[in-house]
């Protein structure tokens, strides 16, 4: 977002004090009150003289940074949630994560995973269309090896609900879960070598129970007592993508299905119903009343351009073009699509929320290309986390990445395997700054510097501001006021490595690690982002 300040916005205007004299007070309780109201307008008038100084020395600048600190709407804590899904020998994510000399998930995974903070985690993908879920339950000695039709290989069931669960809670985030959704309507999984591999709504509705009923025999009975309480489900997953799945009606027939099987067990689930390629507003018409979100995919963000350097190896000797080609693919590959479904779902009169619950930069090779280990695409993937706030009155569910694993890039965090660390990729190092300094309530910003695109968020009187400079070369000042507030001091948070084709591997796993400064004295709060970096600007505020 940019534009630029005039006088005539940053004329703020604060109401007059008034002090009303109470005739029947005693003298003394009079002057006590009195000295104090006095004080008061005082401390008050001082605000409303520095705020004004603020706003005048922002317009000056020529850089000003406009903030209408007037909530707008809650910002919802599942807008960084990660994607976990068994990847078979394409990506040994799961695998790659479990520890089997002691059984448990990899410490390094946990500690980095937990620094993330992701809110929600989602377990699924195209590999729910042949996932059991009994299979991953009850002793894992016990538990079957399965075949990952889509993804190459065998799994394991190691991790299964229990584990899965597990690990959501030791990294403080909710599950969410795929359903086996009749296999988004592929008929070849009811008729594989290994038997059928579709899931109906009775077996949606019995893993619910497993999960959730606190008397639950079988699930008490492998020595979980305690119900898991998960809430949030999925029913479908790119169920509209391709031709061997359902069509729109068979889909959403199957949603209202299985949404009351699901819900006689547990009113109080949270369901996603599957709403992308121009579905959403048929869905929420006739089976809105069962579902609490719609789910797209934010998918084919791929180059515009027919002569793209975005391919391979050919950005690293062209590394400006690269970042010009992923600077415009923001507003022509994210942004339209979900100001288009927005509107489709506007013209329903539907206020039914969005989820994300998929998208990541799809570059050639497939996953795969090394300009994702790199700085050079950090700024693009703040711009999309700020998009989804900006519109977080719709948006409550969201992700730019997927998970973990050990060979993709387009993952937020990254396996050394057999062993050793783990650590975030430019996607998951912008989602964690992002998280880790957000507010709770979106505020506008009604001016700023073309170059800078930003999102703002408000907790009581703290502004925070999450910035990415998306000019390749030059540096942004920027002087920031915020209406009828004055800005009494801060601090920056900033990712801003000198190289922009900074990498990240096992050598430097910290590479990505934001700085943490502090607002120079003074009574202009003023701050230089440097070319290609992303920041949070935490400002404290008074209000006269």
């Amino acid at each position: 977002m940019s534009c630029r300040a005039s006088e005539s916005q940053l004329e703020f205007h604060f109401p007059k004090v008034m002090i009303h004299n109470h005739a029947r007070l005693k003298r003394r309780e009079f002057i006590k009150r009195s000295a104090g109201l006095a004080g008061g307008v005082l401390a008050a008038t001082q605000i409303q003289a520095l705020a004004q100084t603020q706003a005048e020395a922002a317009v000056r600048s020529g850089g000003a940074v406009v903030i209408d600190p007037k909530p707008l709407f809650d910002i919802s804590p599942h807008l960084y949630m990660q994607f976990m899904e068994p990847l078979g020998v394409t990506d040994s994510s799961v695998e790659a994560a479990w520890d089997y000399n002691r059984d448990d998930w990899r410490k390094d995974f946990v500690e980095t995973t937990a620094d993330l903070a992701p809110g929600l985690m989602r377990f699924g993908g195209l590999f729910s269309r042949y996932y059991k879920w009994r299979e991953g339950i009850g002793p894992p000695a016990k538990r079957p090896w399965m075949r990952n039709y889509v993804w190459g290989g065998k799994e394991t069931n190691r991790v299964g609900t229990h584990e899965f669960v597990d690990f959501c809670k030791r990294v403080n985030s909710e599950p969410l879960y795929c359903v086996n959704f009749l296999s988004d309507g592929e008929k070849r999984y009811a008729t594989t070598k290994e038997g059928n591999r579709t899931g109906d709504a009775g077996e949606a509705a019995d893993w619910v129970s497993y999960a959730n009923d606190p008397d639950h025999a079988e699930r008490r009975g492998h020595g979980h007592a305690a119900p898991y309480n998960i809430k949030f489900w999925q029913l479908g997953n790119e169920t509209s993508y391709g031709n061997q799945c359902f069509k729109k009606d068979e889909a959403i027939a199957a949603t209202i299905e299985f949404a009351k099987a699901m819900r006689e067990r547990d009113k109080s689930l949270k369901l996603i119903g599957w709403g992308d390629n121009n579905w959403a507003g048929d869905l929420v018409d006739r089976a809105g009343e069962h579902i609490d979100y719609v789910a797209i995919h934010m998918m084919n963000q791929q180059p515009i351009r027919k002569e793209t350097v975005l391919r391979g190896f050919k950005y690293q000797s062209a590394p400006e073009q690269a970042w010009a080609e992923l600077m415009e693919m923001t507003g022509q590959r994210v942004e339209k699509k979900l100001l288009e479904l927005v509107e489709s779902l506007a013209r329903r009169n539907s206020k039914m929320p969005v989820a994300i619950t998929e998208g990541h930069l799809s570059l050639a090779p497939q996953n795969a290309c090394p300009i994702l280990t790199e700085w050079l695409t950090g700024v693009y993937h703040a711009r999309a986390l700020n998009l989804y706030q900006r519109h977080g009155d719709r948006v409550k569910i969201a992700t730019t990445a997927d998970f973990n694993g050990n060979r993709w890039t387009s993952n937020a965090l990254i396996h050394q395997v057999p062993s050793g660390v783990s650590y975030l990729l430019p996607a998951g190092a912008v989602a964690r700054l992002f998280q880790r300094h957000n507010g709770k309530e979106a505020v506008a910003v009604k001016s700023s510097p073309s170059s800078l695109d930003i999102a703002a968020a408000r907790t009581s009187d703290k502004i925070f501001l999450h910035v990415g400079n998306i000019d390749f070369s030059s540096a942004a000042e920027a002087t920031f006021t915020v209406a009828g507030m004055s800005v009494t001091g801060g601090r920056v948070w900033e990712i801003s490595p000198e190289n922009p084709r900074q990498e990240i591997s096992p050598l430097n796993p910290d590479v990505f690690k934001p700085v943490e400064r502090p607002f120079p004295a003074g009574e202009t709060i003023k701050w230089r982002f440097p070319a290609r970096s992303v920041s949070v600007v935490e400002l404290t505020c008074k209000t006269g």
